[in-house]
């Protein structure tokens, strides 16, 4: 039993569950300025009130699973990206506030409703370009992060992150479409597929530019046996579109959420097999960078516990509130 390969899959469907649950409460802030009424902004805030604090819990525990068994990658990877993680950690902890006081505020609610779009986007644009960053490479000698502050700010690293806003974004409308209804349901419709198009010109650009700056990226996809494993990917990414097309053309209320995760799903299994089996990608492998075996162990024994708890949880979570909230609703979780 590989215990490196069991706490990488961990850690890997931990920041998954992260992006797809923390993207799409992140994405209702990218698209509030779309929708000015400010009962129309308390329902979309409603619509995730009882989970959003939840959805957090994902990123504590891939940050906890990679202090606890990759120590060498938490400690190089924070050097190197220690602005654009305290940036969004910034950014988070105003949407967080703003999310509570927004509410209980009169004369200042515009600037609350400012700090969660500010938030919301910059959370999410901050993420992508640390994604974008790591995918790049981390300058290492003698097993420490040799690079300078600034290092993260590249170009690829800014198109992942407009990227990522692109996709929460995405996330949010769909979810706001099996959330909503009437007059609110059907703008928010036709902000789904413009917002497709966008992420698939993104997905595009960087499965284009991936290969191009990482030779052995590129060998690994087209030369070791993997393309054909991985042809399949863009066929069902070009097959989601279509299908997304017509969920919108026929007002679906559930079925856009469904694909824009599949379109998520699709988009990571190609960033995991970019990056496999490296830990830093052309530094350090997984189990290079992993902690003692007896380590991992111990905390396999206890993540064995907490994982189906926090899972069991947060499926609770969903299922109490789910269905659609109507205008009657919008103060309802305040």
């Amino acid at each position: 039993m590989d215990v490196t390969v069991i706490w990488a899959a961990i850690i890997a469907l931990g920041l998954l569950l992260y992006v797809v649950l923390d993207g799409f409460d992140l994405g209702i802030g990218i698209v509030f300025p779309f929708f000015p009424d400010e009962e129309e902004r308390n329902l979309m805030m409603n619509t995730v009130a009882p989970v959003w604090d939840g959805n957090e819990t994902w990123l504590v525990l891939g940050g906890a699973g990679l202090f606890a068994v990759f120590p060498v990658v938490y400690s190089t990877v924070l050097s190197a990206l220690y602005l654009p993680l305290v940036f969004m950690l910034a950014c988070l902890i105003f949407r967080g506030v703003s999310f509570e006081l927004r509410a209980k505020a009169n004369r200042t609610r515009h600037l609350w409703d400012l700090a969660f779009i500010g938030g919301s986007t910059g959370a999410a644009f901050f993420q992508g370009i640390a994604l974008g960053a790591f995918l790049q490479g981390i300058p290492m000698q003698d097993g420490v992060f040799a690079g300078d502050a600034f290092g993260w700010l590249t170009p690829f690293s800014l198109l992942t992150g407009f990227g990522l806003v692109a996709t929460y974004a995405l996330l949010g409308s769909c979810w706001l479409v099996a959330k909503t209804e009437g007059d609110l349901q059907r703008r928010l419709h036709k902000l789904v597929w413009p917002l497709t198009v966008m992420l698939l010109g993104f997905i595009a650009l960087v499965s284009l530019w991936t290969p191009l700056q990482d030779p052995s990226i590129a060998n690994r996809w087209f030369y070791s046996g993997l393309f054909w494993r991985l042809a399949p990917v863009p066929l069902l990414v070009v097959a989601c579109t279509v299908w997304m097309r017509w969920a919108v053309q026929s007002r679906h209320h559930k079925t856009p959420f469904v694909v824009a995760l599949a379109l998520v799903l699709l988009g990571y299994v190609g960033l995991l097999v970019s990056l496999w089996p490296y830990a830093i990608p052309q530094h350090l492998t997984l189990w290079e960078a992993a902690a003692p075996r007896e380590s991992q162990i111990f905390t396999l024994i206890g993540a064995s516990f907490i994982l189906p708890i926090i899972l069991a949880y947060t499926a609770l979570g969903y299922w109490v509130f789910r269905g659609k909230l109507n205008h009657g609703d919008a103060h309802h979780y305040h």
